[in-house]
C-alpha cells in the first residue's frame, strides 16, 4: 500500500525538515495504488496493478536552490536526500525569481476527492467492466478496444516555514473505441469519475457501439463553414486549450490572446458570448478538486469567465509579487454553465449542420489568436431538417475557441469530461454557427 495517512505523511515530512542545514527546505510526499485493464480485438491484452510512493526535497541558501528525490524512507535515506539537495543548492547559480516557501496557510474544508469504493476496486471488477464492453460488441459484429484505469492516491507538502498540506483522492477513467468489422464505422466514449459507483461500462459501450453502426459508409460533403453541434468531449477539447492562455505573465508580456496591442491585458473585457460563464470550485460535488495547489497555495471558488469576460488570470507567486497582487494558483477544475437543451433538442432545431463526437490530433496554429487545427473522429454526422441524415467523412478544422464562443447558438446540458486539454471539466454540449472545416480526411 502506497497510501499514507495524514499523520504518517506528516511524521516523515517533519523528520525530513529536521535534517535540513539549509536556509530553508520544502518537501513533498506522494503515493498511489493504481490498477488497469486493457483490451483490443475483443480480448483482454494486459492488466495489472502498481504501487508507488516518492519524496521530493528542495532546499535553498539565499536564492540558490537544489532538489533531489528518493523512494526509500529509513532515516539514513531521508537524511541522504536532504544532503544531496543541499549539495546541489550550493552548486547552483542564484535564481533572480526565487521565492521562499509559503508560511502556514488556511484551507477550507476538505473536498470529497476520495471515495473508498474506488480505492477498493478489484481485478475481478476490472475484468467484469471489460466483459460488459466486449460481450455486446461481439454480438453486434463490432471490434472493441478499451482501457480502464483506477487510482487511489495522496499528496502531502511541508516546509521549514511551518506549512503543512495533505489531500487524498481517487479516480477511475474508462475509454473505449468501437469499430465495425468492415472498417467503415467507428464510435468512441469517455467516462471519468472520482466515484466508481457512477461508472457503467455497458452504458458507455452501447453509446460507442451505436455510433460505430451509425457511422458506416460515410459520405463526403464539401468543406466550409457549418453550424456544428459539439458533444461535450469535443467542446472540452477546444475550450480546455484556452486555459493555458490564462496566464498573467504571458498576457503582460504580450505573448497570449489575453494581451492587448500596445500593452496591458484584456482582463475584464467581454471577449466571448455573454452566456459563457466558467468558474472553478474545489468543493463541486460532481468534480471535486484538491483545496491546495503546488507550493501550498489555497484554492477557492472563483469566476474564470463571467458574462463573457475573463475575471481572473493565473499568477504564480513571483509574478504576483512583481505586480502587487495576490497569487492565483492553476485552477483545480473548470465548470462551464450550460442550458437545458439535450443533443436531440439541438438536432431537431438545426436545418443544416454537423454533429461532432470528438476531435483529435489538435495542434496550435497561432497562440496569440488561439487558432488551432485538428480532425474530427469516431462519429461525424450530417444534419438536415432536424434529423441526422447520414454519416460524413471526417474533416480537418481550423478554429479558435474564442471565435467559437462568440458564435454560440445554444448551450446544452453539462457533462463531466475527464483528461484531455485542461484536465477534468464539466462542459455542456453546444451548438455553434460558422465553424470552419478546411479539408476532408479519409481516415475513419
Amino acid at each position: 500500500m502506497a497510501i499514507l495517512s495524514k499523520e504518517e505523511a506528516k511524521q516523515i515530512l517533519d523528520k525530513v525538515i529536521g535534517f535540513s542545514k539549509a536556509d530553508g527546505i520544502e518537501a513533498s510526499l506522494g503515493g498511489s495504488d493504481s490498477g488497469n485493464i486493457r483490451y483490443a480485438r475483443n480480448s483482454v491484452s494486459t492488466s495489472g496493478e502498481d504501487s508507488n510512493i516518492s519524496l521530493s526535497v528542495s532546499t535553498y541558501f539565499g536564492k540558490k536552490s537544489g532538489a533531489a528525490s528518493i523512494n526509500e524512507f529509513d532515516d539514513a535515506s531521508l537524511e541522504k536526500v536532504v544532503r544531496r539537495a543541499e549539495e546541489l543548492a550550493n552548486l547552483a547559480p542564484e535564481n533572480p525569481e526565487f521565492m521562499e516557501p509559503l508560511g502556514p496557510q488556511t484551507y477550507g474544508p476538505d473536498s470529497k476527492t476520495y471515495i473508498e469504493a474506488t480505492a477498493k476496486i478489484t481485478p475481478e471488477y476490472r475484468a467484469q467492466a471489460a466483459a460488459n464492453s466486449i460481450e455486446p460488441a461481439t454480438k453486434k459484429n463490432i471490434t472493441a478496444a478499451g482501457y480502464l484505469q483506477d487510482n487511489s492516491g495522496f499528496s502531502a507538502l511541508a516546509n521549514s516555514k511551518g506549512l503543512f498540506a495533505y489531500n487524498q483522492s481517487t479516480s477511475v477513467n474508462f475509454t473505449v473505441t468501437m469499430r465495425t468489422n468492415d472498417g467503415t464505422g467507428s464510435g468512441w466514449t469517455l467516462r471519468n469519475f472520482n466515484d466508481v459507483g457512477k461508472l457503467n461500462t455497458a452504458e458507455a459501450s452501447k453509446i460507442a457501439i451505436d455510433k460505430a453502426l451509425q457511422s458506416r459508409n460515410a459520405k463526403a460533403i464539401e468543406p466550409g463553414k457549418y453550424t456544428v453541434i459539439l458533444e461535450p468531449a469535443a467542446a472540452s477539447d477546444l475550450i480546455g486549450l484556452m486555459f493555458g492562455g490564462l496566464n498573467a505573465r504571458q498576457a503582460d508580456e504580450g505573448r497570449s490572446f489575453m494581451s492587448k496591442k500596445g500593452g496591458g491585458t484584456k482582463l475584464g473585457e467581454q471577449l466571448v458570448d455573454e452566456r459563457v460563464n466558467i468558474y472553478t470550485d474545489p468543493w463541486n460535488e460532481e468534480l471535486p478538486a484538491s483545496v491546495w495547489a503546488n507550493g501550498g497555495l489555497a484554492r477557492k471558488k472563483m469566476d474564470i469567465i463571467k458574462n463573457g469576460a475573463v475575471q481572473n488570470l493565473i499568477y504564480d507567486r513571483y509574478w504576483a509579487s512583481q505586480k502587487g497582487v495576490e497569487p492565483v494558483p492553476f485552477f483545480g477544475n473548470r465548470i462551464m454553465q450550460g442550458g437545458n437543451a439535450s443533443l436531440e433538442d439541438m438536432i431537431k432545431d438545426t436545418k443544416k449542420g454537423v454533429l461532432v463526437t470528438r476531435f483529435w490530433y489538435i495542434r496550435a496554429v497561432d497562440p496569440q489568436t488561439l487558432l488551432y487545427t485538428g480532425l474530427t473522429r469516431d462519429g461525424t454526422f450530417y444534419i438536415e431538417n432536424g434529423k441526422i441524415k447520414h454519416p460524413i467523412k471526417n474533416f480537418r478544422f481550423n478554429e479558435s475557441p474564442i471565435i467559437m464562443l462568440n458564435n454560440l447558438e445554444t448551450l446544452g446540458r453539462q457533462q463531466r469530461v475527464g483528461g484531455g486539454f485542461g484536465g477534468a471539466s464539466l462542459i455542456p454540449a453546444m451548438k455553434v454557427r460558422d465553424f470552419t472545416f478546411s479539408s476532408l480526411s479519409d481516415a475513419v
